[in-house]
């Protein structure tokens, strides 16, 4: 399938976890005009789930790519995160009207806990998202780079429904224990970096599988998160990237094949900062 096959591509027949389309655009470190209208051609090309945070200050960019898109803003599942200095309830609270005001939005349909750290205190900073949930503001709470033992707490001590905990997730880096986790308490996990900062090009099962179906790499590995049940959101600017991880969504991946990623024997962490909660 060439890149432009992927205007074949209905965007009511990608999959969703729940109301959240399984292969959404990331937005870090894209920034400037070229961010708008990354966001604005991956809308067009059939995505409907745009994820971007207030650390990657492109907010205000990502909702004039919105606005441009001939698509209704309805139909796009938008997702941001506060960021570690700014979760105390009041921060919450002021920190989340500023992101919808940037983003030229009444709501997002997901807003993430960006990382348990800092100023983090599970109960009071959940208690902000749950009064925001219970406002209209926001349609959805997440958790971001939460481990096991967070995310039970986090489900514990929070009102409203956890929607989602995203984490680095790829083929090398497969993060068991935490998709066991979020089975158990019914949330879906969401993979960034799911291409391993480029990593998955050069490992050679990837390739290999990559060969056999005359396509990339990445749509292999984006294919293999959503035979797990994970959603994807790969960062991509270039319209032909952006193309190209669409296509994923056709691609199946046979169970030899899918077993055969999972045998690899390779990890790669591609974001480890020292506050991490597995640090």
């Amino acid at each position: 399938m060439g890149v432009d096959d992927a205007d074949a591509i209905d965007p009511e027949t990608c999959p969703t976890a729940g109301a959240m389309p399984m292969l959404g655009l990331g937005t870090w470190q894209n920034t400037g005009d070229q961010c708008a209208d990354s966001v604005r051609t991956a809308l067009e090309t059939g995505y409907r789930h745009i994820d971007t945070a207030q650390a990657y200050d492109n907010e205000e960019l990502v909702g004039e790519g919105i606005e441009r898109a001939d698509v209704d803003r309805e139909d796009v599942f938008l997702a941001t995160k506060v960021w570690k200095a700014n979760l105390t309830g009041d921060d919450v609270l002021e920190t989340t009207r500023e992101s919808l005001d940037r983003l030229g939005v009444d709501y997002v349909d997901l807003l993430y806990v960006h990382w348990p750290a800092e100023t983090y205190d599970a109960e009071e900073t959940l208690s902000a998202f749950s009064e925001l949930y219970d406002e209209g503001l926001i349609e959805h709470v997440g958790v971001s780079n939460f481990q096991p033992e967070q995310l039970e707490v986090a489900v514990d001590v929070c009102d409203a429904p956890i929607l989602a905990n995203q984490v680095e997730c790829h083929p090398l880096l497969p993060q068991e224990d935490v998709r066991e986790a979020c089975e158990n308490y019914d949330v879906e996990v969401v993979a960034y970096s799911p291409l391993a900062r480029g990593a998955v090009f050069d490992q050679p099962t990837i390739q290999e599988i990559a060969d056999e179906h005359g396509v990339t790499e990445a749509q292999v590995s984006l294919a293999w998160l959503r035979e797990k049940g994970i959603t994807a959101i790969p960062k991509a600017t270039g319209t032909a990237h952006i193309r190209d991880n669409f296509e994923s969504l056709t691609l199946e991946l046979d169970r030899e094949e899918v077993n055969a990623i999972d045998a690899i024997d390779e990890t790669e962490r591609a974001v480890d900062p020292g506050f991490a909660p597995w640090n």
